[in-house]
């Protein structure tokens, strides 16, 4: 296990692009190993008495239960540190607070607005910084999904994963996490909602296969992994109603799923809205590994923990 753990010790993990296809691997490696032990409930204390520090500026469900108990299962403890209850929240800059934090604990993961807070707190900082989650980015999420796909379907490399809907942050990082590990990848959205320039780029740049599309039926066909994501995020609200009329037809549905191959699988990062980005009997479905990927939140990120601060 110590052997496992060398070599990416104060690493920052703010984007996927930063991370090679050997470093994003050895996550994957740990995570299935660290997940073996949970559910044979052998401790595995790889942190004993470190701290994470978790700034939330924004709601969560996954990411903070899924962090706090990770770092316990680790054998070490986790602060929830709302912006509201920081000095942030009366105007501390970043990099005084990154500075003090570096001082009390061990690692901090951020779920915030802005992919350049996250930045500058991890440019300041002295210790590990993770990406919980911004407008432009979600690695976390991006690496319980690779880890679910190679765990359902046995392999990453060759594996085609269709993306339907918003081309929001979740695309973006997890294109850029298939084209590091050989997936291709092909982003299916209307005109207006096409995942950002810069994200496609990276992924070619990464060697990665990518194809951008505008119709649902023909992107699904043959896709061994069908993707979604809610179509209205944090903070768009205002625009429900015209996302509904604008992503009509992106949904997942049986009919669609029907295209796939045989043995495809079905994704959603969640929270998921039934009757919009996906189908209930879908979600339940027989082809959903939705609670796999959910699950698998707590043991990729207790293996990103133990690589980047034991």
């Amino acid at each position: 296990m110590v052997a496992t753990l060398e070599g990416l010790k104060g690493r920052n993990f703010t984007r996927v692009a930063d991370w090679s296809s050997d470093d994003l691997t050895r996550v994957l490696d740990l995570a299935d190993q660290l997940k073996e032990q949970q559910h044979r409930r052998e401790a595995h204390h790889l942190l004993p008495g470190r701290t994470l520090g978790m700034i939330f500026q924004k709601p969560s469900t996954r990411t903070r239960v899924s962090f706090e108990v990770g770092i316990a299962q680790l054998g070490g403890t986790g602060l929830y540190l709302s912006a509201g209850d920081l000095q942030l929240g009366r105007g501390e800059t970043l990099k005084d607070t990154a500075m003090v934090l570096s001082r009390y604990l061990d690692a901090i993961m951020i779920r915030t607005f802005a992919q350049a807070d996250v930045e500058e707190l991890a440019l300041h900082a002295s210790i590990p910084v993770i990406n919980g989650l911004t407008d432009s980015a979600h690695p976390c999420q991006a690496l319980a999904d690779v880890m679910t796909i190679r765990e359902r379907l046995g392999r990453l490399d060759g594996v085609r994963l269709t993306y339907l809907g918003d081309g929001n942050n979740v695309c973006a990082s997890l294109m850029v996490a298939c084209a590091k590990l050989g997936a291709p990848f092909v982003a299916a959205s209307p005109a207006g909602y096409e995942v950002w320039p810069e994200a496609v780029e990276l992924a070619r740049e990464a060697g990665g296969e990518v194809e951008l599309a505008t119709d649902p039926r023909e992107a699904a066909t043959g896709a061994d992994v069908l993707y979604t994501d809610v179509w209205t995020s944090m903070g768009q609200e205002d625009e429900r109603e015209r996302r509904l009329r604008d992503l009509a037809g992106f949904g997942i549905d049986e009919a669609l799923v029907g295209l796939a191959n045989e043995d495809a699988i079905v994704l959603h990062c969640l929270p998921a809205h039934y009757g919009e980005e996906i189908t209930e009997d879908v979600l339940y479905g027989p082809r959903s590994a939705v609670w796999d990927e959910a699950e698998n939140r707590l043991h990729a990120q207790k293996a990103l923990l133990a690589l980047v601060i034991s």
